[in-house]
């Protein structure tokens, strides 16, 4: 159940007033509250984490950019010798960066 607006504002001046409504609301729904605690902020971290992990694909580290330029292939001839074998570029699909679409497969 959400809080009112009115009662958000208010809780925010009190922020004892915030945990006290969590924790009724939650006792509402949930015998265990401290495993209702701990699912909520599990699924939350990998909310974020999903997040950040589709901000980072739409908008690159500037480093990631130079790697994709190059391609894979040539990126792992400058692997050190003797790891040759960590990364197989053919078992991939082949894709290439576009600033404004993002990562797109190359065209047959």
């Amino acid at each position: 159940m959400p809080l009112k607006t009115a009662r958000v504002e208010e809780a925010l001046e009190q922020p004892q007033a915030i945990a006290e409504e969590l924790v009724a609301g939650i006792d509402r729904i949930e015998r265990n509250r401290s495993r209702f605690i701990a699912e909520a902020v599990r699924h939350e971290l990998k909310r974020r984490q999903r997040q950040e992990l589709l901000r980072s694909l739409q908008e690159p580290h500037p480093d990631s950019l130079i790697t994709a330029e190059l391609g894979l292939e040539t990126w792992s001839q400058g692997l050190p010798a003797g790891d040759h074998n960590l990364l197989d570029p053919s078992a991939g699909v082949p894709l290439h960066w576009e600033r404004e679409k993002g990562w797109q497969e190359l065209d047959a």
